[in-house]
């Protein structure tokens, strides 16, 4: 899938821009997690999920 799509995704719907790029998992969980306490550190690991190798 394009990084450029899924840093957008990411921007504005975390956990689908985590779900297409890692799946369903710990990673996805994580990140629905954060994004109920706050929206931002959602962003912030959905973006470190997708910009690492």
């Amino acid at each position: 899938m394009n990084k450029l799509l899924l840093i957008i995704l990411a921007i504005l719907l975390p956990p689908i821009a985590v779900f297409l790029k890692n799946g369903a998992g710990k990673d996805l969980i994580i990140n629905i997690i954060l994004c109920f306490i706050f929206y931002v550190p959602g962003v912030i690991h959905a973006l470190w999920l997708i910009t690492k190798k």
